[in-house]
C-alpha cells in the first residue's frame, strides 16, 4: 500500500469536510431569504440524497462480497466461526444494555433535563429524486452471504467458490474508486444540512448533560471490549485502537454502520494483531449484528424519557426483560441511521408501554447522537474481530491467506 501525506489522507478529507459543511451550513442558516440561500440548499439536499442512494445501494454488495467468500474460505469451521461471531455480538449488546441500565439508575434521578427542542429550520424539498434501490434488503444479503457460503463450504463446490472470489475482487474495486472517494462528499454535505436546520446549535443542548453521559459510556464500554479482546487474544489492544480514527469519524458523519463498512474495513486491514480472514469475514459481519453502541444510548435514553414523560423510570424487571430482547433485535436491527431504534420500536412500546409522545421524542432524540453510537458500534467491531482471532489461534482454525488491497 503506497504512503501518502496527511492532507491527502481519508482522515483529512472526512475533517475538511465536516468543518466547511459545518461553515457553510451556518452561513446559509444566517442568510435564509436570499435567492441564493435557496439554490444552495436545493442543491446540497439533492446530492446528499443522491449519493447517499449510490452508497446504500453498494451495501449489500459488500456485504456478500465479503462474508459469503470469507465464510468459504473458513472451510470446516465455517459454521463455528459464525456461532462464535453471533454469540460474541450478543454478549457485547447485552453487557453494553445492563451496564447502560445500571447507570441510568444511578444518575437519571439525580438530573434536571428540558425538553424544548422548537425552532429548528426546515429543509427543501429534494428537486431531483434519482432512487437507487437495493439489489436486496441489508438482512436479505446478510441471510444470503450466510447460507450461500456455508452451503458452498459443505458441498465444496469449487466453481461457486470461485465466482465469490472474483465477486470480492470487483467489490472491493467498487470501494475502493467509488465509495470511498464520495464519503468525504456526502458527509459534508450531511452536516451541512444539519447546521442549517439548527440540530448543532439548538437541538444538541437540549439534552447535553444525557448525551455527555452516554458518550463517557460509550468509551468506558470500548474500552472493556478492547481490554477483554487483548487479554483473551494476548494481543496488545492498542495495535488496534490506532487505526480506528478514520472509521469513527466516518461513522460520526455517516450514521450507519453499514455506510462506514469501507472505511473499516481498510482499518481492520492495517491493525497488524487481526488476522486477514477474520478480518474479512467478522467486519462486515459485525456492521450488521453488532450495535453496542446504539443499543447503550437506546437503554438509557428510554429511561430518561420515561423519568420525563411519566415520572419514573421503569422497575427493574421490566428493564432486564427489555435489555435481554433489544440485544436480540440489534443482531436484526440494520445498519443504517436509526436502525436500532426503528427496529425495536415494538418493544419499546409494548414492554416499557410508551405512548406516540414517548416514541416520538424517543426518535428525536436518538437522532441527536446516532452518529456518536454509530461511531461506537464501529470501532467495537474491531475488539470483537480481535477475539475472533483469538479464539481462531486458539482452536488451531488455519489461516486464509487473502491479497486484499484497499
Amino acid at each position: 500500500m503506497k504512503k501518502n501525506s496527511f492532507f491527502s489522507s481519508l482522515p483529512f478529507k472526512l475533517l475538511v469536510g465536516v468543518v466547511l459543511g459545518i461553515v457553510v451550513g451556518l452561513i446559509l442558516n444566517a442568510t435564509d431569504e436570499s435567492g441564493i440561500t435557496t439554490a444552495i440548499l436545493n442543491l446540497v439536499v439533492t446530492l446528499k440524497y443522491i449519493l447517499g442512494q449510490v452508497i446504500t445501494f453498494c451495501v449489500p454488495l459488500i456485504i456478500i462480497g465479503f462474508i459469503a467468500p470469507s465464510i468459504t474460505k473458513l472451510g470446516s469451521s465455517a459454521s463455528r466461526m459464525l456461532g462464535v461471531a453471533i454469540a460474541i455480538a450478543y454478549a457485547s449488546s447485552l453487557g453494553a444494555a445492563l451496564f447502560s441500565m445500571a447507570a441510568g439508575y444511578a444518575l437519571i434521578p439525580h438530573l434536571s433535563i428540558a425538553t424544548n427542542v422548537e425552532g429548528l429550520k426546515t429543509l427543501p424539498d429534494i428537486v431531483f429524486e434519482l432512487a437507487i434501490p437495493q439489489i436486496m434488503p441489508v438482512m436479505s444479503a446478510l441471510v444470503f452471504s450466510v447460507m450461500i457460503g456455508l452451503a458452498a463450504t459443505w458441498n465444496r463446490a469449487k466453481l461457486i467458490t470461485g465466482v465469490l472470489d472474483e465477486f470480492q475482487k470487483i467489490v472491493l474495486s467498487l470501494v475502493s474508486k467509488i465509495i470511498i472517494p464520495i464519503l468525504p462528499v456526502f458527509i459534508g454535505f450531511t452536516f451541512c444540512a444539519l447546521a442549517y436546520e439548527g440540530s448543532i446549535t439548538k437541538q444538541l443542548p437540549v439534552f447535553l448533560q444525557v448525551i455527555i453521559i452516554v458518550l463517557i459510556g460509550h468509551f468506558i464500554w470500548m474500552a472493556l471490549l478492547y481490554g477483554l479482546a487483548g487479554a483473551y487474544s494476548k494481543e496488545n489492544p492498542m495495535e488496534v485502537v490506532k487505526h480506528y480514527g478514520p472509521a469513527y469519524l466516518t461513522a460520526v458523519g455517516t450514521m450507519s454502520s453499514a455506510a462506514t463498512l469501507a472505511v473499516a474495513l481498510q482499518c481492520a486491514g492495517k491493525c497488524k494483531p487481526l488476522r486477514k480472514d477474520m478480518v474479512d469475514f467478522g467486519i462486515p459481519l459485525f456492521a450488521n449484528i453488532h450495535l453496542c453502541g446504539s443499543v447503550l444510548t437506546e437503554v438509557f435514553f428510554c429511561m430518561t424519557i420515561s423519568k420525563i414523560l411519566y415520572g419514573a423510570v421503569p422497575s427493574l424487571g421490566t428493564m432486564i426483560l427489555y435489555c435481554v430482547l433489544l440485544g436480540v433485535f440489534a443482531i436484526g436491527a440494520p445498519g443504517v441511521p436509526g436502525g436500532t431504534v426503528m427496529a425495536s420500536l415494538g418493544i419499546i412500546t409494548g414492554v416499557l408501554k410508551f405512548d406516540d409522545a414517548g416514541t416520538a421524542l424517543m426518535l428525536t432524540i436518538f437522532a441527536l447522537q446516532d452518529s456518536f453510537g454509530t461511531a461506537c458500534n464501529v470501532t467495537g467491531d474491531g475488539a470483537l474481530t480481535l477475539i475472533l482471532t483469538g479464539y481462531a489461534k486458539k482452536h488451531n482454525i488455519k489461516e486464509q491467506h487473502i491479497s486484499i488491497d484497499l
